[in-house]
């Protein structure tokens, strides 16, 4: 950027911030960053997306010839991990040669789509979790499906996963009423005896749980040790006329206990755990709620909260669900007749993979403000980035307390917002859109200025800002 566009930013950015302040006066709002006070390493592949197998049975759309989508992808991180598998998996068949076909109830894959993945793989860069059939399918199924995966994905595969959601089979009719645990690690443990005759070496990841966190921990200590992922999935709720954003960007009382009790089972059997398939709203998410602004600060929010709690990654769902539409939650707009494009989730997902990398540190902040959102990482020894979220309508000034490990003298500010909470287009990240051809580059970078590890920022209503000093 050259020094007139610089400037000429600038002067919009102050312009913005002018009107918005020119309502009341701005709350004062402390912000400590706790360099001295690690929290954990955020997995270089933590980033990730998450599909309905029914989205494969659709050609084109996950292959190397789609270039925006690939694009798209990769302007996330050129490592991440795509996860297949959703409600359609367990009514899904593998046929080498017949027509594929995606429905919810019957979809069908077939060699020339799955090469199609491998392609799509290859050219992201991305690792694959794949979900077997459980609900409908024999072990002879598995290991045929296994072996064309495999063949596929060769060293991109992380794992397979057997069955998704087994905790809900009863209620999806896949098994009678009385179905629970010790009935699911049976056939669990008979399908990978079967595919471990086959392929000795083949990974796997489970339970793949929706709710019932506690098969989560009893897996860590019954398969724990023969796994390479515990998996859990995560909705705000189903979606209904009372998902509002005020509860999208409240406190869900249920996630902090689901998370604390992920991360005690990852440490007593040593295996990192991941929310596998996750969005706003199930069923397809909130129309005018998942789809805005709103998603855009849940996401990032969502996912700090995640590398907080010991996450290893996310795997965030888009496109065609299992109701066979697409869904208003997705980061990665798709409409159906070949064009792809970033969704307001996908600018939330976007400003965490700037920042969302290297050690996670601490940062205090006045609890007695929940619309103030603070997280910092040391990407390496003397750098730092923060992430302030404003979830609220007012205009506060924080006031950052970098720490004296920081030398710098100026930092950077990109800034994502829109229009309104509410809105669906409009939504930039350092002043710019993501482009047609999946690509994004920021446009208005402001420079702060650091006096003895001080500085401080304006926010926007409903906004998040990106620091990197």
């Amino acid at each position: 950027m050259n020094r007139r566009d610089f400037l000429a930013n600038s002067v919009l950015a102050g312009s913005a911030l002018a009107a918005h302040s020119a309502f009341a006066a701005p709350t004062q709002y402390p912000v400590t960053v706790r360099a001295d006070q690690p929290i954990g390493i955020i997995a270089p592949d933590f980033m990730g997306l998450g599909y309905e197998i029914s989205s494969v049975s659709r050609p084109g759309l996950l292959s190397r010839s789609n270039q925006v989508y690939v694009q798209l992808v990769r302007t996330l991180g050129a490592r991440g991990v795509i996860r297949i598998g959703g409600n359609t998996a367990d009514y899904a068949k593998y046929s080498p040669t017949a027509a594929p076909v995606s429905s919810a109830r019957g979809t069908l894959v077939n060699d020339a789509v799955l090469k199609d993945l491998g392609g799509f793989l290859e050219a992201t860069g991305w690792k694959l979790i794949w979900a077997l059939d459980l609900g409908q399918a024999s072990e002879a199924d598995a290991i045929a499906e296994a072996r064309i995966i495999s063949s596929i994905a060769g060293e991109r595969l992380l794992a397979f996963e057997i069955g998704n959601e087994p905790d809900l089979f009863a209620r999806a009719k896949h098994r009678k009423p009385e179905y629970g645990y010790e009935d699911w690690l049976a056939e669990y443990r008979r399908y990978k005896a079967a595919l471990r005759k086959e392929f000795p070496r083949i990974a796997f990841a489970g339970p793949d749980v929706a709710i019932r966190t506690e098969w989560v921990t009893r897996f860590a200590a019954d398969e724990g040790n023969d796994s390479v992922l515990l998996t859990h999935h995560y909705y705000r709720e189903s979606q209904n006329p009372s998902s509002s954003i005020e509860k999208l960007l409240g406190v869900d009382p249920k996630l902090q206990p689901q998370l604390t009790a992920l991360k005690t089972a990852s440490q007593a059997c040593g295996v990192p755990y991941r929310i596998c398939e996750v969005n706003s709203f199930s069923g397809g998410g909130r129309p005018g709620v998942s789809d805005t602004m709103a998603g855009a600060l849940w996401v990032l929010d969502y996912m700090f909260t995640l590398a907080a709690n010991g996450c290893a990654g996310v795997n965030m769902e888009t496109g065609v669900n299992h109701l066979d539409f697409i869904s208003s939650y997705s980061p990665v707009g798709d409409d159906e007749h070949g064009h792809h494009s970033a969704k307001p989730e996908y600018y939330g997902m976007l400003a965490f993979s700037l920042v969302g990398r290297g050690q996670l540190v601490a940062v205090e902040s006045d609890a007695n403000s929940p619309e103030i959102k603070a997280y910092a990482t040391q990407p390496s020894k003397g750098a730092l980035n923060l992430t302030l979220i404003n979830k609220g309508a007012a205009t506060p000034v924080i006031s950052v307390n970098l720490g004296e490990h920081i030398k710098a003298k100026h930092a950077s500010l990109i800034r994502l917002s829109g229009p309104a909470i509410n809105a669906k287009t409009g939504i930039t990240l350092g002043g710019a859109e993501v482009t047609p051809d999946g690509t994004w580059k920021s446009a208005n970078t402001e420079v702060l200025r650091v006096k003895s590890g001080q500085l401080s920022i304006t926010m926007l209503p409903t906004s998040a800002a990106i620091i990197q000093a």
